[in-house]
């Protein structure tokens, strides 16, 4: 199992796709109990609700599970949300706070930087690698960070989660541009509620590579996986009815990044003219 796979766009939006992955190598998934067999913490089917959405657009999706080792945790360990329930780089509870491992077979600091060479490090190479690439042929490049959760976790934020949440690490990831094209089109969405820099303000991927003064945008997009989802709980099957419904907003708000990229590359030249 690789990775980390890429579908290469030459357009200037850059979805990632950190948590969809199910893969787990049989040493660990042997450790495991129930709760961390059941795999209940991914983003289910994120990366097919937006796979064809905008022509052109680069995919980067790790393909193994955020069990394993988180892709959007600080490599370093640290807390994005000091004093708030969360789960860590190489998780050892789920969304609800109950252990994943069986007793005294949790991973250990050695076991855990062994798993961020080997599975973290290669996605974030890849996408370092396309937005790089991407900038390289836009001027700017701008990274669409693609998650999912249910919409009640009592253990990580009160009551129910909107449709769509939408994180700029409270506006310093992109361009106001950005943000506000985003937020208009989700405020707009028929039907679903949404909102800024709530509970989820953009994770580490977001806050590392949104850099918008060197031309790299990023903004996170964390969907309450009721608007996709036949149910919250197994088999967590994919509804086309819900996701077609979903899709159209999705695609509208992809188009729009892509349409706003020319104007951003001016604005940053233009900075840089006046330095």
């Amino acid at each position: 199992m690789q990775p980390v796979d890429v579908i290469r766009g030459d357009g200037p939006v850059v979805l990632g796709v950190p948590h969809a992955g199910t893969f787990v190598p049989e040493d660990i998934k042997a450790r495991f109990n129930d709760i961390g067999l059941k795999l209940a913490d991914t983003d289910w089917h994120v990366d097919r609700l937006y796979s064809g959405l905008l022509p052109g657009t680069t995919m980067v999706k790790a393909n193994f599970h955020r069990y394993v080792i988180d892709a959007n945790r600080d490599p370093e360990g640290a807390s994005l949300y000091p004093g708030q329930n969360t789960t860590t780089l190489c998780p050892t509870i789920d969304f609800d706070g109950r252990p994943i491992y069986h007793a005294g077979k949790e991973p250990e600091t050695d076991e855990i930087e062994a798993r961020r060479l080997a599975w973290h490090a290669p996605y974030h190479a890849a996408l370092l690698a396309e937005l790089e690439r991407v900038r390289a042929r836009h001027g700017v490049a701008i990274l669409y960070d693609c998650h999912s959760i249910r919409s009640v976790v009592p253990f990580l934020f009160e009551g129910t989660l909107p449709d769509f949440n939408t994180g700029t690490n409270n506006g310093t990831t992109c361009a106001s541009a950005i943000e506000a094209a985003v937020v208009s089109r989700t405020e707009a969405a028929e039907g679903y509620a949404s909102i800024l820099n709530g509970r989820f303000k953009g994770g580490w991927t977001t806050r590392y590579y949104g850099r918008p003064a060197e031309g790299f945008h990023a903004i996170q997009m964390e969907l309450a996986q009721k608007t996709h989802l036949a149910t919250e709980d197994t088999p967590f099957a994919y509804d086309e009815v819900k996701a077609d419904r979903l899709r159209v907003h999705l695609k509208d708000i992809l188009s729009a990044l892509e349409t706003l990229a020319p104007a951003l590359f001016q604005n940053n030249t233009q900075g840089a003219n006046n330095d």
